[in-house]
Parts: C-alpha cells; structure tokens; sequence
C-alpha cells in the first residue's frame, strides 16, 4: 500500500484586491441626537441643534474618510415631504481612521420651522489608505435618522 500525498495547487492566491461590497462597507456611521426638541420660534427664529457623527472603521487597514454634509440636489416634492435644514459650520470633513478607530464630528443642525426632519444627509466617502486610486467608494448609508423639531 502506498502512503497518500497530499499538495496544493499552485493557483491558490488570494485576491489582494477588496470586492467593491467589501469597499463601501468600510465605514460605519451613526448619529446621536435628541429624538425631538422644543423651541420658542416666535422669541428665537433659529433653533441649532447638536449632532454627533460617530465614524467607525470596520477594517484591519487604515482609511482616509471624506464626509460631506452638503445636501443633495432634491426635488421640490422630497423637500415638500421631508422638509428642510441648514448643517452650520464647515461642511467636509477628510480624516484618516487607523484600524477600527472610532471617531466623532460634532456638528450643528439649523432649523427655522417645525417639522420632522431626516437628519441621515451626511454622505461618507472611504478608501483604503494604502490604496492609489483617484477616488473613494461611497459608503452604506444607515437608516434615516428623524427628528421632530416642536414649537412652544
């Protein structure tokens, strides 16, 4: 009887490129806010409200993260629905997160009306730092985010 041979094909090589599922899950994002807010409208026409982006990098790799608070060109009837807001301040943000760091933005909503608002506009853009590409893979983005802005 002869001993069994056992070998490995030679073909074997692990693709060292990430599939694009793989490159638009790099990021996870979550907002942190309050669920709804009442403001005097009639003293203060204004109402800002604090939100927090937390940033997470799902990956063994470093990622350079665009995020870009610039809302979408909608049409007037999305605007109708989901009505309207100003994010204040510096509206993108490039960063580089190292492996599975997390990180926060603080940010401030506008608001000048009542409403139910979707504050999930932020759009997150990642690539692999080690990576040459000219640009990066638009990340999953969560569910949308509401928040109630009540009058007093």
């Amino acid at each position: 009887m002869e001993p069994l041979k056992f070998f490995r094909p030679e073909n074997t090589a692990v693709s060292s490129r990430p599939s694009a599922e793989q490159l638009s899950s790099l990021i996870k994002t979550s907002l942190h806010y309050p669920e709804s807010l009442s403001h005097p409208f009639h003293q203060k026409s204004l109402c800002l409200v604090p939100v927090t982006l937390l940033l997470s990098n799902c990956s063994k790799a470093d990622v350079d993260v665009i995020v870009d608070l610039r809302h979408k060109a909608t049409s007037p009837e999305s605007l109708e629905v989901h009505g309207s807001f100003t994010w204040l301040g510096q509206t993108q943000y490039k960063l580089r997160l190292k492996s599975e760091e997390m990180h926060s933005l603080q940010l401030k909503a506008c608001f000048v009306h009542t409403g139910v608002y979707n504050l999930g506009t932020p759009r997150v853009f990642a690539k692999l730092s080690d990576q040459v590409t000219v640009f990066e893979t638009s990340q999953q983005n969560s569910m949308p985010a509401l928040i109630i802005i009540n009058n007093v």
